[in-house]
C-alpha cells in the first residue's frame, strides 16, 4: 500500500469464526450489555427521583453510571453486530468516532474517580468543613473538570493517531478500535508524537492514581481510629464500594497496558479487553448497591 491512508473501512478481529461461537458471543455480550443498562440506569433514576440522594456521594455516582453507560455503548453494541452479521468492518468515520467516545468517556471516568476519591477524603478527615467544602457549586465543577478534561484528552489523541499515515494494512487486532492497535498500522516516524501524548497521559494518570492512595492512606489512618464499631462500619461502608471499583478500573487498566510483550497474544488481548471495556460498567452498579443501604432502599422504592 502507499503510504497514506487508501481505505474506507477497518477490520475489526472477530471473537471466533465458527457461526455457533460468533452467536453464543452475541448471546453473552447482550446479557452483560442488558445487565449495564438495568444497572446503571436504576441508579441514575433513583438518583434523580429520591431528594435524600441529592449530596455529593451520590452525585458524582449518577456521573460514574452516565459514563459507564456511555463507554460500554461506544464497544459492544457494534461487536455484538458483527457477531450477529458474521462481518469484521467497521468504516473509517466510525472508528474514529469509536477511538475518541472511548478515551473520552475512560478518561473522564478515571478523573471523576479521582473526584470521588476526594469526596471520600473529605467526608471522612474532614468532616465539619464537608459542608463548606463540596458544595453544590463546587460538586458541578469538579464533574465538569472530569468530563472537560476527558474531552480535550480524547480530542487531542484522535486527531493525532488518525493525522498519522496508514501502511500496514487495515487489520485491527483488537474487537474494537483502540489507539495502540491502530499505531501499530503506522508506517511514519510520526507516530512518535503519539508516543509523547501517550507518556504526558501516563504521567497525569500516575498523578491521580498517587493522589487516591494518598486519600485512602489517610481516610484509613482515621477510621482505624474510631472509637466505636459503628462508626468504623458506616465509615468502611462509604469507602470500600469505590476502593473496589477504583482497584478493578487501575488493576485491569494496567494488566492490559503493562503486561510483558512475551504475554501478548491475539487471544489473550481480547479477553483482558473485555476485563477491562466490558466488566466494569455492567459490575460497578452492583459494587455500590451491595453495601449501600440508602441506595437500596431507594432502588426499592423506585
Amino acid at each position: 500500500m502507499s503510504n497514506d491512508t487508501s481505505f474506507s473501512e477497518f477490520l475489526l478481529q472477530a471473537f471466533a469464526d465458527m457461526r455457533e461461537l460468533q452467536l453464543l458471543h452475541f448471546s453473552l455480550f447482550l446479557g452483560i450489555y442488558l445487565a449495564a443498562l438495568l444497572g446503571n440506569g436504576l441508579i441514575i433514576t433513583a438518583v434523580a427521583c429520591d431528594h435524600r440522594l441529592h449530596t455529593p456521594m451520590y452525585f458524582f455516582l449518577l456521573n460514574l453510571s452516565i459514563l459507564d453507560l456511555g463507554s460500554i455503548s461506544t464497544t459492544v453494541p457494534k461487536s455484538m453486530a458483527n457477531s450477529l452479521w458474521d462481518s469484521r468492518d467497521i468504516s473509517y468515520a466510525g472508528c474514529a468516532a469509536q477511538v475518541f467516545s472511548f478515551f473520552f468517556l475512560f478518561s473522564a471516568e478515571y478523573y471523576l474517580l479521582t473526584v470521588m476519591a476526594y469526596d471520600r477524603f473529605v467526608a471522612i478527615c474532614r468532616p465539619l468543613h464537608y459542608g463548606t467544602i463540596m458544595g453544590s457549586r463546587a460538586c458541578v465543577k469538579m464533574a465538569a473538570a472530569a468530563w472537560a478534561s476527558g474531552f480535550l484528552n480524547a480530542l487531542l489523541h484522535t486527531g493525532n493517531t488518525f493525522s498519522i499515515p496508514l501502511c500496514q494494512g487495515n487489520t485491527v487486532e483488537q474487537f474494537f478500535c483502540e489507539i495502540p492497535q491502530i499505531l501499530k498500522l503506522s508506517c511514519s516516524d510520526t507516530y512518535l508524537r503519539e508516543m509523547g501524548l501517550l507518556a504526558v497521559s501516563l504521567c497525569l494518570a500516575f498523578g491521580c492514581f498517587v493522589f487516591t492512595v494518598v486519600s485512602y492512606v489517610q481516610i484509613f489512618t482515621v477510621v482505624l481510629r474510631i472509637p466505636s464499631e459503628q462508626g468504623r462500619h458506616k465509615a468502611f461502608s462509604m469507602c470500600l464500594p469505590h476502593l473496589a471499583v477504583v482497584s478493578l478500573f487501575i488493576s485491569t487498566v494496567m494488566f492490559a497496558y503493562l503486561k510483558p510483550p512475551s504475554l501478548s497474544s491475539p487471544s489473550l488481548d481480547l479477553v483482558v479487553a473485555v476485563l477491562y471495556s466490558v466488566v466494569p460498567p455492567a459490575v460497578n452498579p452492583l459494587i455500590y448497591s451491595m453495601r449501600n443501604k440508602e441506595l437500596k432502599e431507594a432502588l426499592k422504592k423506585l
